[in-house]
């Protein structure tokens, strides 16, 4: 009689999710769409969508990557993260205007364990528009929500030394 361990799809899928992940991590992005897309195929979840999105921002297919999270987003929407990464997405499109409604939803989102990336996000975009007082709230928001947050301080920084 086996003793082997029946995996549920799901069980399947994360397998895939997380050697993907670790190949991503790793920049070996081909591999990781490949066992994304297996994951997927297994057993869809948000986290399996939104960081095939992140993988093809690496490799500079916004489109795909925007695509990528609103699949997540249809299977989950209470997920923050794919909100967050479609407007960050849309900032590098040179599309800031589109991006803060994406960003906004971020925050709005019942699942959502980094709201510091949305909020330096929107920061980022007040700054370019020139609304500067409002953007370091924002870098403040981001930074009070995570203290270690380096890049949350350094625009909060870089900003407030400008204003002052």
């Amino acid at each position: 009689m086996s003793t082997d361990k029946i995996q549920s799809p799901l069980e399947k899928s994360k397998e895939y999710l997380n050697k993907a992940y670790t190949l991503q991590m790793k920049g070996q992005f081909e591999e990781a769409i490949l066992n994304y897309k297996k994951s997927i195929d297994i057993y869809p979840t948000t986290e399996a969508h939104t960081f095939l999105g992140w993988t093809y921002s690496f490799l500079g297919d916004m489109d795909k990557a925007i695509e990528e999270c609103k699949n997540a987003i249809a299977i989950d929407p209470d997920f923050g993260n794919p909100y967050n990464d479609i407007g960050a997405y849309l900032i590098q499109k040179g599309q800031p205007d589109e991006a803060i409604t994406w960003l906004e939803l971020a925050l709005k989102a019942k699942r959502y364990d980094n709201p510091q990336f949305a909020h330096l996000n929107i920061g980022r975009v007040l700054e370019a528009k020139g609304l500067w007082f409002e953007a370091l709230e924002e870098f403040r928001a981001a930074k009070e929500l995570a203290p270690d947050y380096m890049l949350a301080k350094q625009y909060f920084n870089k900003l407030q030394g400008l204003l002052n």
